[in-house]
């Protein structure tokens, strides 16, 4: 019997709420798949930061490195909380601190509209809207470089820099036309702003095309983010992987979000391939304060993202079967929750992906 050493981070807000229901669909998958779920559990949020002001240390980075993978929830809190909190803290010192520090340089997230799930695409089915973007994750503009002069004043300056490498560009690349043969998927779309963007983006063209080149098989295009933003809606079944940047892998996935579903069915991991260091899986949502306590959140994206992780964990058949469970069980309207048009609770949505994935 294998065993799995997972981190769990629930965060605050919903946070606590859906990543209970994922660990829930974990241990059944475990215990119909035959592993073990070791857990070990970390406070740290926002909550935790107001309460210790404390954030993720450099050894806690290191503890969190030796697990197989890190099950993460969500951080934030009520707006009167996070007037306590320096802006930017949160996500520079727990999220992008895991990313950053345990080298997760793909962040993966699919794009599937789920039997049963509306869309507010017309027309458009799960057919149609089925792809997977890949997101840089460890440079960009996200990497914290830039400053101010004369701050606070009628002439100040912020400059913000992006950082791209050759190295980060190459390697997520490369994963995405990995991506595409794994999955099955003939095309592999770069978006990027090369005609405004020249320098950084003229890398991203360059080692794109010298990329392809060694997957003639998988057919390789180029659209600016504009451009790709409109056709997500207006041509979504066109895509079939999208490499992109830091920033506009951000603001793509939340689009990718919209017209599958929303963000309640979201999933992401934050992803180390070479398995050097712990990779993070997420549902991308905050943490929702408004609804915390209420058993109103939405646990799919959670689920979807442990899902995620026992594929990464080296469980493919335990990671289909909680996929399969989470789409027969969201073809009940009685088993969605409210941002579907359902009336389940967070904890009966999670029952009901166990109930489903045992039958």
């Amino acid at each position: 019997m294998s065993e799995l050493n997972i981190a769990v981070m629930p965060g605050d807000g919903v946070g606590p709420e859906v990543t209970a229901e994922a660990w829930k669909v974990l241990t059944a998958a475990g215990e119909r798949f035959g592993f073990t779920l070791n857990r070990s559990d970390w406070p740290h949020g926002a909550a935790h930061y107001l309460e210790t002001g404390k954030t993720i240390s450099d050894a806690d980075l290191d503890q969190l490195g030796g697990h197989d993978a890190i099950l993460f929830g969500a951080v934030g809190v009520e707006p009167a909380g996070m007037a306590k909190i320096p802006q930017g803290l949160l996500e520079t010192e727990i999220l992008l601190k895991m990313r950053f520090g345990l080298d997760q340089y793909v962040n993966l997230r699919p794009v599937t509209l789920l039997p049963g799930v509306n869309t507010p695409l017309a027309g458009q089915s799960s057919e149609t809207i089925n792809f997977t973007v890949v997101r840089e994750n460890t440079e960009g503009l996200y990497c914290g470089q830039g400053g101010f002069l004369y701050k606070g004043t009628p002439h100040e300056v912020a400059n913000q820099i992006e950082v791209t490498t050759r190295h980060g560009v190459e390697r997520v690349i490369r994963y995405a036309f990995e991506t595409a043969k794994r999955e099955g998927r003939d095309r592999v779309t770069l978006v990027a702003k090369t005609n405004v963007l020249r320098f950084a983006h003229d890398l991203w063209a360059r080692a794109f095309r010298e990329v392809a080149s060694e997957f003639s098989d998988v057919t390789a295009d180029y659209q600016h983010v504009d451009a790709c933003c409109m056709y997500m809606v207006t041509n979504p079944q066109q895509y079939g992987v999208i490499v992109t940047t830091n920033m506009f892998g951000d603001i793509l996935t939340d689009l990718g979000a919209a017209i599958s579903g929303g963000m309640g069915v979201a999933a992401s991991g934050n992803l180390d391939p070479e398995r050097r260091k712990a990779s993070m899986f997420e549902p991308v949502h905050g943490s929702a304060p408004d609804i915390a306590g209420q058993g109103k959140a939405n646990p799919t994206a959670a689920i979807l993202s442990a899902a995620m992780m026992l594929d990464h964990c080296g469980q493919p058949d335990a990671a289909e079967a909680v996929r399969k469970a989470i789409a027969a069980a969201l073809a009940d309207a009685s088993t969605r929750t409210g941002d579907l048009g359902g009336t389940a609770s967070t904890s009966a949505a999670g029952d009901a992906v166990v109930t489903t994935m045992g039958s």
